[in-house]
């Protein structure tokens, strides 16, 4: 969430940020909350300056044995009245809160324009794109000649856009989020189970809500309310919600795997087949806890430490920067790294690693201070490290051979026990 004054500083011209992702900023709307928030606390200031002066007269009128009762009305009149602007500021800071909730993060200047992935920036390619000299399958062709995935069975049970996977499927399935944690503990994060049910509050700390409602699945049971989260990143971030950490001891670098639940409201006809887009799947999530000032590195090192789960395994993939318009809500840059999926003859989005800046942490109200009592900012950094699925997916169809068997990552092997998937589903 933003501060409202740099929302208003000409010299940051939010309005004109805010235009290049697609977002009209009503300044004056802003403009007049800030001014009338600022009016009803000075009049209430006052109103209470002559309220406590009121009360002193009354008294010393009172000692003094004159009649009061004109004084007292006064000193109840002036009551009255800070009530009313007490209850005044509330509306109006109620009204601003709902206001800045609903802005997104303001884009860093260096963002292509554009709204869609055809306008980002390529950084670079890692890995060989593979060759064939037959026709590759997708990954559920694969899956299911073989017997490890079971997508009808899926519907049965919960309709569409869910998957279940049998045997060396659901092996290696639990591999693969093994692997992933063991490599970022490796890197310096230290691993979390967290509930996949949070509050209101929570979602709305590192910016799902109020914005994302109708994505999300929601439970109430009784009088409680409660989400199911969309990603690690919310109950990682909001951990420290309310706190104020010591700068000297960040970053903190954090890991969980977890299930992810997502309605994809709106996107209904798009990857409708296998795995790509599902309403329930596992992903194992990096969240980075800086120094604002340092929050650009950080980003170069969460960035890298997600690439190197997939150099691990072998699997080509490119990095590419997202325009402006098409950045998360809560970024302020974002960077994708998409995996080459060879049924589709392109890359598709893996991961994608993102710098909220101070947006999150001032929503979920996470403040730092130095040692020396000084108060900085904290910035939070979030990347996929990975989703399973789509690892999942890439990994099959990369390393498909012509009789239908699968060669399993070397890296991977001491996480599954064997090495090929054959044809008929069994393993090597």
């Amino acid at each position: 969430m933003h501060d409202p004054r740099l929302l208003l500083d000409p010299e940051v011209d939010a309005a004109a940020k805010l235009r290049r992702r697609g977002y009209v900023l009503d300044t004056d709307r802003l403009s007049k909350l800030v001014s009338r928030r600022s009016e009803v606390i000075s009049e209430g200031d006052q109103a209470r300056a002559r309220s406590k002066k009121a009360a002193a007269e009354v008294q010393a009128a009172a000692r003094r044995g004159e009649d009061i009762t004109g004084l007292r009305e006064q000193a109840k009149q002036l009551k009255t009245r800070i009530g009313e602007l007490e209850e005044e500021q509330r509306s109006v800071e109620a009204e601003l809160n709902e206001f800045l909730l609903a802005i997104p993060n303001l884009p860093l200047d260096e963002l292509p324009d554009g709204a869609t992935e055809e306008y980002a920036e390529e950084i670079r390619r890692w890995g060989s794109v593979p060759e064939f000299d037959f026709e590759p399958l997708d990954h559920v062709d694969l899956g299911e000649r073989a017997g490890f995935l079971d997508l009808q069975r899926a519907t049965k049970l919960s309709g569409p856009r869910f998957a279940v996977f049998k045997g060396p499927g659901a092996k290696l399935e639990r591999a693969l989020a093994a692997f992933f944690l063991d490599v970022h503990i490796e890197q310096g994060y230290t691993e979390f189970s967290l509930p996949a049910l949070v509050t209101r509050q929570t979602m709305t700390g590192t910016g799902q809500l109020p914005k994302f409602e109708e994505d999300l699945f929601r439970t109430s049971v009784a009088d409680r309310e409660l989400f199911l989260i969309p990603t690690a990143e919310v109950p990682l971030v909001n951990l420290h919600a309310g706190e104020i950490l010591t700068l000297e001891d960040l970053p903190l670098r954090y890991t969980a795997h977890t299930p992810c639940f997502r309605s994809e409201a709106g996107s209904y006809g798009r990857d409708t087949r296998g795995l790509i887009r599902q309403h329930e799947f596992s992903k194992v999530e990096l969240v980075q806890l800086v120094d604002a000032e340092k929050s650009r590195e950080a980003l170069d090192e969460i960035l890298a430490h997600a690439e190197e789960v997939l150099q691990k395994l072998g699997l080509a993939y490119r990095v590419i920067k997202l325009p402006a318009g098409d950045i998360g809500f809560s970024a302020q840059i974002t960077f994708d790294i998409e995996v080459w999926l060879p049924s589709q003859q392109t890359y598709r989005e893996i991961s994608s690693a993102s710098d909220t800046g101070v947006f999150q942490t001032r929503r979920a109200n996470i403040r730092g201070k130095g040692k020396d009592g000084k108060r900085g900012a904290v910035a939070a950094l979030n990347a996929s490290g990975l989703p399973v699925g789509r690892t999942l997916v890439a990994l099959v169809e990369q390393n498909q051979q012509a009789d239908g068997s699968i060669r399993i990552p070397e890296a991977l092997v001491p996480y599954t026990g064997f090495s090929v998937i054959k044809p008929d589903g069994t393993t090597a």
